[in-house]
């Protein structure tokens, strides 16, 4: 099969297009021909590579993807809903099935957790095999391109602000940042859910385009640099319910822009992981830090299915051909993006 293969950790120079042995179905698994791949920031992190990280080289990026099903590696999967040719999106989050935690439905807690794309080559290829368990099934009519863009983001917005960040409706929801796939998706949620949405960006552009996902505030950062004053004051001096802060290392102005009793959501740190935060503001306010890495599949099946139902919409920014998928990676680097990058593969 043809992929997208580096044999060394690098800059966008060392993503090669070439010839990988096309994978075989294990029993449990399925084989599925991929039509589409999108991006995620994760991408960027494991090509440059980290203290610690050992891949098996040559490495294949990606999370997300969505295709058709050509092959079981038993007959489980036939037996089961899903048939060859059905057309599928992919939970990259993969746990063992096996452990305490899988065997609970608390399978993104696995002790054995592994992320497509990630230790385990993933989708910017022309094939992938995973669990059948990991797979979902797809209209016939459903775009693969927003289906593999929702995968990875939706459910991770999902599990933070509902499973584990309890977001209500009436609650108010400020979320920093604009453009990203986990940003984009939790305004919808917020709002899906009957929640009033505080957006704090950076880009007017970008502002604009979250105005017009439901945001009720837009706080432009670049304009207002105590943000959390200015959502003090757009909260009738009362502060948030809750925060989604992936940056990281905006979590003092946060901190500052909770309400008592107040929760901050965080399912990454794009911004750098080490930071000092005021501890003062966390037992006085009576504020919670909430973790959380993706989602259960339950999780994942539930919002998949408002995502297919038209009642969460994914948000497009462009389409590469899988040769180009070192530019498309520069473009998510540089924050150029507005919803999900995707690629197509022929």
């Amino acid at each position: 099969m043809k992929a997208i293969l580096f044999h060394k950790h690098g800059g966008p120079e060392v993503l090669e297009y070439g010839d990988y042995p096309t994978p075989q179905p294990k029993p449990g698994e399925a084989l599925v021909r991929l039509k589409a791949a999108a991006l995620n920031r994760m991408d960027v992190f494991v090509r440059n590579g980290w203290q610690g990280l050992k891949l098996d080289l040559p490495h294949i990026n990606g999370a997300d993807g969505a295709g058709e099903i050509v092959s079981f590696g038993d007959d489980a999967g036939e037996t089961g809903e899903l048939r060859t040719g059905d057309r599928v999106v992919i939970n990259p989050n993969l746990g063992c099935g096996e452990c305490n935690f899988c065997q609970s439905g608390r399978d993104n807690l696995c002790k054995n957790w592994r992320l497509l794309g990630e230790t385990v080559r993933g989708t910017y290829a022309e094939f992938v095999a995973v669990p059948v368990r990991q797979l979902y099934k797809l209209p016939k009519e459903y775009d693969p391109h927003l289906a593999a863009g929702a995968a990875l983001v939706y459910q991770t917005a999902w599990h933070s602000m509902v499973a584990r960040g309890g977001v209500k409706a009436g609650e108010t929801v400020a979320i920093v940042g604009a453009g990203g796939g986990v940003n984009s998706a939790s305004i919808q949620l917020a709002k899906h859910i009957g929640a009033r949405v505080v957006v704090i960006g950076s880009n007017s552009k970008k502002l604009q385009q979250a105005e017009a996902l439901g945001a009720d505030v837009l706080i432009d950062r670049t304009k207002e640099e105590d943000w959390a004053k200015a959502v003090y004051i757009a909260t009738g001096k009362q502060g948030a319910d809750a925060v989604v802060d992936n940056v990281g290392t905006t979590f003092p102005l946060s901190l500052r822009a909770l309400k008592k009793g107040g929760r901050l959501l965080t399912v990454g740190n794009s911004g750098g992981p080490r930071f000092e935060i005021d501890n003062r503001y966390i037992f006085a306010k009576h504020l919670s830090i909430i973790g959380s890495t993706m989602s259960t599949l339950a999780d994942f099946r539930e919002v998949m299915g408002l995502v297919v139902a038209g009642k969460l919409k994914p948000i497009h920014d462009s389409t590469y051909p899988l040769t180009d998928a070192a530019a498309a990676q520069e473009r998510l680097w540089r924050g150029e993006n507005f919803g999900k990058i995707t690629l197509s593969i022929p």
